[in-house]
C-alpha cells in the first residue's frame, strides 16, 4: 500500500490512488489501459472510464478495478462494461478473489441497449463467481441503478463515508413521486447498513481499502482451500464466568464473551447495525479464521426474528462456501411471536437459517451459554441439525419454551383459581423449571454432548476445531447470493 496516500486520508482518492491503497507497493499492473468508448468521440479517456488491474494484497494474488465519476461520471458504456466483465472473468479463471471501487451514474444513456446489456453481463459473472472466490466492493461515491445491483451481487459490500447507493437517483425520485430527498437520506450509509444492504462503513476512501485488506485476510483465495492460519494470540484475561449473568432475563453483550474467547480478544463483525439481536463475525481461535453466529440479549432479548435469520442464514452460507469453521454462541428465548412476524414471512426466513445450518459441510461447534427455547433451539444449529458438538454451561435451560409461559398454558386454571395467582405462578415455573428445563437431562438424551465449565470453553472449542480440521468439505456451490 502506498504510504504517502496514508497520510492523507481524509482526501477524496483518483482511482489509480485508490488501487495503491489497497494494493501492496509496486505489484499493480494495469490492464486493458488503451480501450476507448465507442460512442464518447473526442472526450473519449483510455479505459473508457474504470481502471483494471492485477495486483497483491498482502503477498496475495488478487483482481481490482476502479471506476473514474471524473469521466461521464463513471456512467458504465459498453467497452466500460467490457474491462469489469474481463477482470470477473480473469479472476475467476485465476481462483482469486476480486475487489472493486465504486463510484458510477449508472447506465450510459448516449449507449443505450448496449450498456444495460452490460450490466447484465457483469452481474452474470459475479453470480458464476458467487460463492467460488471472495467478491468485495467498496463503494466510494454516488452508485446509481445497475452500479448498485453489482455490489449487492458480492460477498461483501464496505462503504465509505461519501458513498451511497440507490436504484433510482433523488432528482428522478422527486419527479415520479414529489418527493424531496437528497441522496444521503435516500441511500447513504446510515440507510444502508440498517437496512443489511451494506456490511461494513468506512470514514474515508483509505479506511475503506484497508478495511478491505483486513477482510480478505479472514477469507481464501477460493472455495476448497483453507484461509491462511496465522500464530495463536491468546485472549484478553476475561473469565468467560464472569461475563454471562445468571439471571435469565438481565441484559449483557455477547461480544464480550466472544471476544474473550478469540484470538487477541479480536473480532469483525458483519453488518454490525442490521438485526443487532445476532452477532455475525469473523474472527481466529489458536490462528484459525472461523465464522461467529452469536444470539445478542443485548438487543430484543437475542430473540429470532426475520432480519436475524436472514442476516445469519446468508452469513452461515457464506462461511460454508469459503470453508470456514462455525463457531455458534446461543441465548436466546426462541423466535419473536405476533402477528407482525407472521405476516412478514418469519416461517420463511426462519427455514432459511435451518437450511444454511443443515447443508454447511464445514466443522461447526455450538455453546448454550444461558437458554435456548423452542424453535430457536433448534435453528441455531442444534446437534439435530448437523452440528459436530454442543456443549452447554452448567446452569443452561433448553425445552420447548421458558417455565414462565409453559406453566401459563399448562396450568392456566390452577393458576387463576390460586388465591395469589402471580406467586403461584412463579412457584409452579420453579418446579417445571426444575423437572423439565435442566441441561443435565437434555445431556442424557444426546441433545447436548457435554456439560462444560465456562471458563474451559475456548480450550474445548479450540481442540474440537482441531480434531476435524481434515474433514473432507466436497466443492461449494455457487450459493451465496441472498435469495
Amino acid at each position: 500500500m502506498s504510504l504517502a496516500l496514508l497520510e492523507r486520508p481524509d482526501e477524496r482518492l483518483t482511482p489509480r490512488e485508490r488501487l495503491d491503497v489497497l494494493a501492496d507497493p509496486g505489484s499493480l499492473q494495469l490492464l486493458r489501459t488503451q480501450v476507448r468508448s465507442r460512442r464518447m468521440g473526442e472526450r473519449a479517456m483510455p479505459g473508457d472510464g474504470v481502471l483494471a488491474a492485477h495486483a497483491r494484497v498482502d503477498g496475495r494474488q488478487v483482481y481490482c478495478y476502479a471506476q473514474d465519476a471524473s469521466f461521464a461520471g463513471g456512467s458504465l458504456g459498453e467497452a466500460h462494461a467490457e474491462s469489469i466483465v474481463e477482470v470477473l472473468r480473469l479472476a475467476g479463471r485465476a481462483r482469486v478473489p476480486v475487489l472493486g471501487f465504486v463510484e458510477s451514474a449508472g447506465a450510459r444513456m448516449q449507449e443505450g441497449l448496449a450498456a444495460l446489456s452490460g450490466y447484465g453481463e457483469i452481474f452474470r459473472e459475479h453470480v458464476r463467481l458467487s460463492g467460488l472466490v471472495p467478491q468485495i466492493s467498496i463503494v466510494c461515491g454516488p452508485s446509481a441503478g445497475g452500479s448498485s445491483y453489482g455490489p449487492a451481487l458480492n460477498d461483501f459490500v464496505i462503504m465509505t463515508g461519501r458513498a451511497s447507493m440507490f436504484l433510482t437517483g433523488p432528482a428522478v425520485v422527486s419527479e415520479v413521486t414529489g418527493e424531496d430527498i437528497d441522496m444521503a437520506s435516500l441511500g447513504g450509509t446510515r440507510v444502508h447498513e440498517r437496512n443489511g444492504v451494506c456490511h461494513f462503513t468506512a470514514p474515508t476512501e483509505v479506511d475503506g481499502a484497508l478495511m478491505a485488506r483486513d477482510l480478505l485476510d479472514y477469507l481464501p483465495q477460493h472455495a476448497g482451500v483453507s484461509p491462511q492460519m496465522w500464530p495463536s494470540v491468546a485472549p484478553p484475561d476475561l473469565a468467560p464466568s464472569r461475563l454471562v449473568p445468571s439471571q435469565a432475563r438481565k441484559v449483557y453483550d455477547i461480544r464480550h464473551l466472544i471476544s474473550a474467547l478469540v484470538d487477541g480478544g479480536r473480532l469483525m463483525e458483519v453488518s454490525a447495525r442490521w438485526s443487532r439481536n445476532v452477532v455475525c463475525a469473523f474472527a481466529r481461535l489458536e490462528g484459525r479464521s472461523i465464522g461467529v453466529i452469536a444470539n445478542q440479549p443485548r438487543h430484543l432479548g437475542g430473540v429470532l426474528d426475520t432480519n436475524a435469520a436472514q442476516k445469519a442464514a446468508r452469513f452461515v452460507r457464506m462461511c460454508n462456501s469459503f470453508g470456514l469453521p462455525l463457531l455458534v454462541l446461543v441465548d436466546t428465548p426462541g423466535f419473536l411471536p405476533g402477528s407482525r412476524q407472521e405476516r412478514d414471512g418469519v416461517i420463511r426466513h426462519g427455514a432459511k437459517l435451518v437450511h444454511a445450518f443443515a447443508e454447511a459441510s464445514v466443522p461447526s461447534v455450538t455453546v448454550i451459554v444461558r437458554k435456548a427455547f423452542g424453535g430457536a433451539f433448534i435453528a441455531m444449529n442444534s446437534k439435530a441439525l448437523g452440528a459436530d458438538y454442543v456443549f452447554a454451561w452448567p446452569d443452561v435451560e433448553v425445552g420447548v419454551m421458558g417455565a414462565e409461559q409453559a406453566v401459563g398454558i399448562l396450568s392456566r386454571r390452577e393458576i387463576a383459581a390460586a388465591e395469589d395467582p402471580p406467586a403461584h405462578r412463579r412457584r409452579l415455573a420453579s418446579a417445571y423449571s426444575s423437572e423439565h428445563l435442566g441441561v443435565d437431562s437434555a445431556s442424557a438424551d444426546g441433545f447436548v454432548d457435554e456439560v462444560i465449565a465456562p471458563d474451559s470453553t475456548r480450550a474445548r472449542i479450540a481442540s474440537c476445531l482441531e480434531s476435524l480440521a481434515g474433514v473432507h468439505r466436497p466443492e461449494p456451490r455457487a450459493s451465496n447470493v441472498p435469495i
